[in-house]
């Protein structure tokens, strides 16, 4: 562990900076995942946030899978996206994590939900008046990010307490902790892009269109993380809002950038690359060809860079 000034910061975090988150055409259709999966849901609280959690209706040893939200994007608005995830065999935790941020009480991740996760899932494990009793692999454990939640994701990535996104003011990453999928993220602040030290694999997946988080800075992101494997998806079309119920969820930040893929399709393309991405770093051999191999060719809906 080591601790390091803020420095892993993406769009939506400007105004907190001033004052003080082959391509698919509108005609192209992108390879479908089947849906075959029933997923369930549940609320809970836990280290003081209220989560929902989605999971898979049958299987044991299911890896889990936490979801750091955007800043200000309720819990409730990655419902799709989170399904879509946990269909792929992951139980799925979406928390809404409020805390102060300069001058607002408002929903911003942090990395300590990454070590409150991982003991929430310990517990959940053996607790058998939880529908999960003895189903949770309480060893495997992956991340997913939007936005400023990716950021904050990234830091913990490095293994290091960011001013911005540890205000617990200290941080190891757990050896629980396997891989990252962020999409809409970059580590731009004022222009500056820091290497990243990434110790976990790290995959980014951009919107084109995104008109917050900028592309080309996911791009120079991308380059600087330090290690394999890394990779990142672009899909055309879709904004900065592609993963979540609807465009703009209030209080976020509005995007005025408009997708060319409907919500549907956009939650379906970023899900399927990213469970898939997170299952390829947890073994599944399929997964893994896909990711790397076929999956680029197949799907006319991206085009990936990557390096394993």
């Amino acid at each position: 562990m080591r601790n390091r000034n803020a420095r892993l910061l993406i769009a939506p975090l400007a105004l907190i900076a001033a004052l003080f988150a082959a391509p698919v055409s509108a005609t192209a259709t992108p390879a479908q995942m089947p849906a075959t999966t029933t997923v369930a849901t549940y609320q809970t609280t836990y280290g003081g946030d209220d989560a929902d959690i989605y999971y898979p209706s049958g299987g044991t040893d299911l890896p889990v899978a936490l979801l750091l939200q955007g800043a200000k994007v309720d819990r409730a608005q990655y419902a799709r996206y989170a399904t879509a995830i946990a269909q792929q065999g992951f139980v799925v935790v979406v928390p809404n994590h409020y805390r102060l941020m300069i001058v607002e009480w408002e929903r911003y991740a942090a990395e300590h939900q990454v070590t409150r996760t991982v003991d929430w899932m310990k517990n959940t494990k053996y607790d058998s008046s939880s529908p999960l009793y003895k189903r949770i692999d309480s060893g495997k454990m992956v991340l997913l990010g939007h936005s400023f939640g990716g950021a904050a994701g990234l830091a913990a990535a490095e293994d290091s307490c960011s001013t911005v996104f540890c205000p617990a003011l200290s941080f190891s990453l757990p050896s629980q902790v396997k891989a990252a999928s962020f999409y809409g993220t970059n580590n731009a602040f004022l222009g500056i892009f820091a290497n990243i030290n990434n110790k976990i694999p790290v995959q980014l997946v951009q919107g084109t269109a995104d008109g917050i988080a900028a592309p080309a800075d996911a791009e120079k992101t991308y380059t600087h993380l330090k290690n394999t494997p890394k990779q990142i998806v672009r899909v055309d079309g879709v904004n900065h809002y592609g993963i979540t119920d609807v465009q703009s969820p209030s209080p976020a930040e509005s995007e005025t950038s408009p997708q060319s893929l409907t919500q549907d399709q956009s939650i379906e393309v970023a899900a399927r690359w990213a469970g898939r991405f997170l299952l390829a770093q947890l073994g599944n051999t399929g997964a893994a060809d896909y990711v790397w191999n076929t999956g680029d060719a197949a799907d006319p809906g991206v085009t990936v860079t990557g390096a394993h």
